[in-house]
């Protein structure tokens, strides 16, 4: 088979959605003609947010996999302020802004660009190049975040004669958290040039949203949406082909992921306080992942029932979704939203369950919630639509089918359409 190196940061056993992609690219590629060379941070040295041992057993066998140390000052961060994780999601892990956040975010913001990961990157250039040499490899993947990581694809492109292809997660100086770093002008500035040298040089690019595909191609030429493909995340068949679930005596709402103040749920907790009392004594609000405290105060204060799951390896955070009768799906209330398509979304849409989001009603998840008549997504201020869905979902039995426009989400599906961009 053919070799394609891929450069990741983030690889089991790290945990999280961010690790999800690629992973389930890497499992299904042998199947198209590809053989995938992962190279990736040394667990030893990496500063992941969350660890799923889980996903080790997921690693396609046929995946050539290297690891290179690493220089993490996020580890150092930990050491000075005693915390078990590193922050996160803009720091949305971390509640509380004390003074050495505050330092934390300046630095990071001033003097870590694009990321304080980028201590990665000498170790991992070194590699890739021997990588290249070794398996005569002629196309080169890099995935971020972290963003630094696409400085890596910068200089390999800038070394060898290779195809680059640059795959971009997550916006960049336009990630709705950014302007918590409080970069001085010269830091923007120069942040700014490095994501706008990787657009222009990447041979392809790939976004996993039309909204975030707008934002990069308005970074520089009109040539940059030309050479820019959507693959959006998705979900992975296999993952969902488990044993009954015991039955729940409660009627359980669940959110699964990281949950941030960023995120507006007021009015989805106003229509939870107008249900009728019955309905109100049989739910139960389940969370699956980080919640910080003032989000949790948020929910207890309506007077019903909140569980705290915590994080969770993969497998049993899809049993949680199989238990519930309606899951709950937020986007940020921020700049640049309409192009958030987060990766549970779609292992709720393989679950069958009925989703209620919360967003822009004009942005992309909404148009997917539509064409796959999954759910519905609420404008951040309609509580009484969100009230009448939550009602109507939870007093009726549901028994979904994933129709074939939510079957294009597959992992293998998906997988397909990148194949063919590596053979382009």
């Amino acid at each position: 088979m053919k070799k394609v190196l891929i450069i990741t940061y983030y690889w089991p056993p790290s945990g999280g959605a961010g690790v999800q992609r690629w992973l389930k690219f890497a499992k299904y590629l042998p199947e198209f003609g590809w053989q995938p060379v992962i190279l990736t941070v040394d667990p030893e040295y990496a500063s992941y947010p969350l660890r799923d041992e889980s996903l080790m057993g997921e690693v396609n066998p046929e995946c050539l996999v290297y690891t290179t140390k690493s220089f993490e000052l996020y580890n150092l961060y930990k050491l000075i302020s005693g915390k078990k994780e590193v922050p996160y999601g803009g720091f949305a892990n971390e509640s509380k802004e004390s003074l050495l956040q505050k330092v934390s975010k300046f630095l990071r913001g001033n003097f870590l660009l694009p990321d304080p990961r980028k201590g990665w990157n000498k170790y991992a250039l070194k590699k890739a190049a021997e990588l290249i040499r070794q398996y005569n490899i002629d196309t080169v993947v890099t995935t971020s975040p972290p963003h630094s990581t696409q400085l890596i694809g910068l200089k390999l492109k800038q070394k060898f004669d290779i195809r680059w292809i640059a795959d971009l997660r997550d916006p960049w100086t336009d990630i709705y958290y950014y302007n918590q770093f409080g970069h001085t002008a010269l830091a923007r500035k120069i942040d700014q040039n490095y994501e706008r040298k990787v657009v222009e040089n990447a041979d392809l690019l790939i976004t996993v949203s039309e909204d975030v595909k707008r934002i990069f191609a308005e970074k520089s030429n009109s040539q940059i949406a030309a050479k820019t493909v959507v693959i959006p995340n998705g979900f992975d068949e296999d993952d969902f082909r488990i044993n009954e679930v015991p039955p729940e005596t409660k009627k359980i709402i669940t959110y699964t992921g990281t949950i941030s103040e960023a995120y507006d749920v007021d009015c989805f907790l106003k229509a939870l306080s107008q249900l009728d009392g019955s309905l109100k004594s049989q739910l139960l609000i389940r969370f699956v992942g980080k919640v910080p405290p003032p989000v949790e105060h948020k929910f207890r204060s309506t007077g019903l029932e909140v569980e705290l799951a915590g994080y969770v390896d993969h497998p049993k955070s899809i049993e949680y979704l199989f238990r519930s009768g309606l899951l709950l799906l937020v986007i940020p209330k921020v700049k640049n939203n309409k192009g958030i398509l987060t990766g549970k979304f779609f292992e709720y849409l393989a679950s069958e369950k009925p989703i209620l989001a919360i967003g822009p009603v004009d942005g992309d998840l909404a148009k997917i919630i539509q064409e796959t008549q999954c759910g519905q997504l609420f404008d951040y201020a309609d509580s009484d639509g969100m009230r009448q869905f939550i009602k109507e979902s939870l007093d009726r039995p549901v028994s979904g089918v994933i129709n074939d426009i939510a079957k294009e989400y597959s992992r293998k599906e998906l997988t397909g359409k990148l194949a063919t961009l590596l053979q382009a």
